[in-house]
């Protein structure tokens, strides 16, 4: 919890704000504990549940892979779990006109973050761990949209992945794959409050600086 409610909650509540009713949940640890919360605290969203049977030994990218029938054919927003942002965030991702807009904040970063090199006009290059961060515009927060036919191309992206062996992998890594043939946009979100929560001092940051700022930006 953060402010009184999870993570979880703010999502759902964003999701709902920009008219999202079909929720796809990818699940592991505690699943039931997770589907009994869902489905009882936002009785107006249709959740699907998909489980990560790997999910001690597998990343994002496996996880993406699980839910792909779920996306395959259509528009989707993606959002990781741990994240949290406000709202308008969101909506400013969902706006976008290209067909794979990635929430970015504009910053140095460390070896830590996902980040992004971006050419000119925002179009993004590569994204990664692993990048250089003197070379990177900033850090990937884990909120995208992707629309359909571009959803396929990242679904094939996912499953090659999974042939190779790579199961410990992010879903960056299927991004990655795609960048070259099918641009992926920057959407600059660094006036927007949000924060991945990983460590304590993120749980911090959350709940003394970010969540005051909700409703500013």
């Amino acid at each position: 919890e953060v402010g009184g409610q999870s993570i979880f909650d703010y999502q759902m509540q964003a999701l709902i704000s920009v008219g999202v009713r079909e929720v796809c949940l990818v699940l592991g640890y505690r699943r039931e504990q997770i589907m009994e919360y869902a489905v009882e605290r936002y009785p107006e969203i249709d959740f699907s549940f998909k489980v990560n049977h790997f999910f001690f030994e597998t990343n994002t990218a496996y996880s993406l892979w699980v839910a792909g029938e779920e996306f395959l054919d259509r528009d989707f927003i993606y959002l990781n779990g741990d994240v949290l942002f406000e709202p308008k965030l969101l909506e400013r991702v969902v706006a976008s006109e290209h067909t794979s807009a990635l929430a970015v904040e504009k910053k140095l970063c460390g070896e830590e973050e996902v980040k992004v090199i971006v050419d000119d006009t925002g179009r993004i290059e590569k994204i990664g761990k692993e990048l250089d961060p003197s070379r990177c515009a900033g850090e990937f927060i884990g909120v995208a949209r992707f629309r359909a036919p571009v959803t396929a191309y990242f679904y094939k992206a996912l499953e090659q992945l999974k042939i190779e062996g790579q199961r410990n992998v992010y879903f960056e890594a299927g991004l990655a794959r795609m960048a070259e043939k099918h641009p992926l946009q920057l959407v600059d979100v660094t006036d927007m409050p949000c924060v991945e929560i990983d460590f304590p001092e993120d749980y911090e940051l959350a709940r003394t600086s970010v969540l005051s700022r909700f409703g500013q930006a």
